[in-house]
């Protein structure tokens, strides 16, 4: 299990089907057992709150879930304070991550490039995806202080597609692709990785 502190009250957890305690490793017959999801998520809060010091306590909890195609899962955990607070942990209540594009190109926009650096890692840390074809189409740009990521000929029947979009949509804002804003990308922005810049996010940017 992997455990990566996004902010204060965010994290990612990483977790291998052979890391659950439970015969069944199919993700919606867990979410759908309220004793399998509760006790999986109790053990990832108490890991949490001893590896990387995420309390929740008194808080309100979002988990958002989707697989990775490859015998892992992959967890987003939210906490958010009530108000007046109370020493009672709510009940996780799991939301199904759902994304996905239409188009096989698309525009990522990123606030700055720690968070594209951040996005590196996490398809790093996904294995087989750092091999597969549809992430080294990519390109980087600069324009106005904030960075867009060019993604072109995105295989959609990669098995790794959706997975690629649902981590894209938890860092960066998706624009529909445009061959006027690629064009003013082209003029105008600064060029920070003509090709390939995801590979090289994860070879140079990420731990």
């Amino acid at each position: 299990m992997k455990i990566e502190k996004l902010t204060d009250n965010k994290i990612r957890v990483i977790i291998h089907t052979s890391e659950i305690s439970t015969n069944d490793n199919d993700i919606n017959n867990i979410m759908r057992d309220a004793m399998k999801s509760q006790e999986l998520f109790l053990d990832i809060l108490k890991k949490a709150e001893k590896e990387v010091s995420f309390y929740t306590d008194g808080c309100k909890l979002l988990i958002e879930a989707f697989s990775s195609f490859e015998d892992s899962f992959v967890f987003t955990i939210t906490k958010y304070l009530p108000n007046p607070p109370t020493k009672k942990v709510s009940k996780p209540t799991v939301k199904p991550k759902s994304f996905a594009s239409k188009y096989k190109k698309v525009i990522c926009c990123f606030d700055d490039f720690d968070v594209f650096c951040e996005f590196c890692q996490t398809i790093k840390n996904l294995h087989k995806i750092n091999d597969d074809k549809l992430i080294q189409n990519s390109s980087l740009y600069l324009w106005k202080d904030s960075y867009y990521l060019i993604l072109k000929n995105i295989n959609k029947k990669s098995e790794n597609s959706y997975l690629l979009y649902s981590i894209l949509s938890e860092f960066a804002k998706t624009i529909s692709f445009s061959n006027d804003f690629e064009s003013k990308l082209l003029e105008y922005g600064q060029t920070i990785m003509k090709k390939n810049a995801i590979i090289t996010g994860m070879k140079f940017f990420a731990n």
